[in-house]
């Protein structure tokens, strides 16, 4: 979520350093490459590759259209190395989003007032994460900006006044582990709904620093929005409106902790950190197929983990009792509500033991029930720009360790595959 980065397209150049210019002494050491991987399938109605089952949803979507597939940067490095390569590679967006926040500052505060109240978040972070400034400032550096005006994109927190009917629907998450799935596979499905400004700015990224796991994450740069990483967690989650928001450590960078842990145990540590300011709704799964679905607030939390079918789903509100009394954003509840009932009817019409990537692309792009569908389309309904879309979805296979995701609906993009480098192929 958040500012929409530049990458190399296809046939660009293998560094975010243009031909001539005088790289900087890290980005030297520690240089970042870019790809676009080609699509092995390009649609025409459902892909051979990703099949869709017949039936999933009364929205027609007309003729498949072509979309240039996410880029791959890859980035190594100490955490100063890797925000500098990704400052090079998405410098033009990074200053058009802080142009762009200018304007969005809540109303009553100035642009000025706005920067104090994220440095009072920075500040936090310091003492949390000095690692993660190291990386926002790396960037700022690289993309000439001002770090402290970057940073405060990474505080949602502070950029909606009041909660109330903010939420559009930002993610679906639904995840089978067995006996749900075919040969006991553990599989989990996201899919990324923000304005659709966001799609072209898309970017995966894949960070390699020293004492973390590898990490990959799709994202619009340094504002991510799930991931995964080689110790065998993927991650992902919902936005939720909790009443009890604070000064603390913003829950866009805590997600960028919780993917460096090399364990579920840990990674949920990260999520009930005493000192945050926020939560997402988080959803974790490893590899072993334990799942453990963090229901959070600023202040408290419930952990819910799938049921006796090997099924969860959850979307943008509060489900368990003990949360209830966080909710923000009571209006848009049966919104939120439609889509998870939605999925989970889909989970439960399947029969034990057969569920498969394929099974859960179909459900993706399941458009029952729109403009409030799990496939969304808002420029079909009427809406303007600033209504939720999908923008990317993704499945991983936690069994298998490889990712297919795609940008824009997944009832209408090409598929891409992403598989965790072997110790026998180092990353970048």
């Amino acid at each position: 979520m958040g500012a929409p980065p530049v990458a190399d397209t296809p046939g660009g150049s293998d560094s975010p350093v243009a031909d001539g210019a005088a790289p900087s002494a890290h980005a030297t050491a520690a240089r970042a490459t870019t790809s676009s991987e080609p699509a092995t399938t390009r649609l025409s109605g459902m892909p051979s590759s990703l099949g869709m089952p017949p039936g999933t949803g009364g929205l027609t979507i007309g003729p498949v259209t072509p979309a240039q597939p996410i880029p791959i940067l890859r980035v190594r490095g100490s955490h100063r190395d890797v925000g500098e390569q990704v400052g090079l590679a998405c410098a033009p967006s990074l200053r058009a989003e802080i142009d762009r926040a200018r304007a969005e500052v809540p109303d009553g505060r100035t642009w000025d007032e706005q920067l104090a109240l994220a440095g009072r978040y920075r500040e936090v972070t310091r003492a949390a994460y000095p690692w993660y400034l190291d990386e926002v400032d790396g960037a700022a550096e690289s993309a000439e900006v001002d770090p402290l005006a970057l940073f405060a994109l990474s505080v949602e927190e502070i950029w909606y006044v009041p909660y109330t009917r903010r939420l559009q629907g930002r993610c679906t998450d639904i995840v089978a582990v067995p006996p749900a799935t075919a040969g006991d596979h553990v599989l989990a499905a996201h899919n990324n709904d923000i304005p659709r400004i966001h799609q072209e700015g898309l970017v995966a990224i894949e960070w390699t620093v020293p004492g973390d796991p590898v990490v990959f994450t799709i994202s619009n740069g340094l504002w991510l929005s799930c991931g995964w990483n080689d110790a065998g967690i993927t991650m992902a989650g919902n936005e939720l409106a909790p009443l009890d928001e604070r000064i603390g450590v913003p829950r866009m960078i805590q997600y960028r902790s919780m993917l460096r842990q090399p364990t579920l145990e840990r990674a949920v540590g990260e999520a009930l950190r005493h000192d945050r300011a926020s939560s997402y709704n988080q959803v974790l799964v490893s590899s072993s197929g334990e799942v453990i679905d963090v229901e959070g607030s600023a202040t408290d939390a419930e952990l819910i983990s799938v049921d006796e079918r090997g099924h969860l789903v959850h979307t943008n509100h509060y489900v368990c009792d003990r949360m209830l009394r966080y909710e923000g954003d009571p209006s848009y509840v049966p919104h939120s509500s439609r889509r998870l009932a939605r999925a989970a009817d889909l989970l439960a019409s399947t029969e034990p033991g057969t569920i498969t990537v394929d099974t859960l692309r179909g459900f993706l792009s399941d458009h029952d029930g729109a403009p409030d569908s799990l496939c969304r389309h808002p420029e079909l309904h009427g809406f303007g720009g600033s209504r939720s879309a999908t923008i990317f979805w993704w499945i991983s296979d936690m069994t298998d360790m490889q990712v297919w995701f795609g940008r824009g609906n997944p009832c209408d993009s090409v598929p891409q595959t992403y598989a965790f480098p072997t110790a026998e192929e180092p990353a970048a």
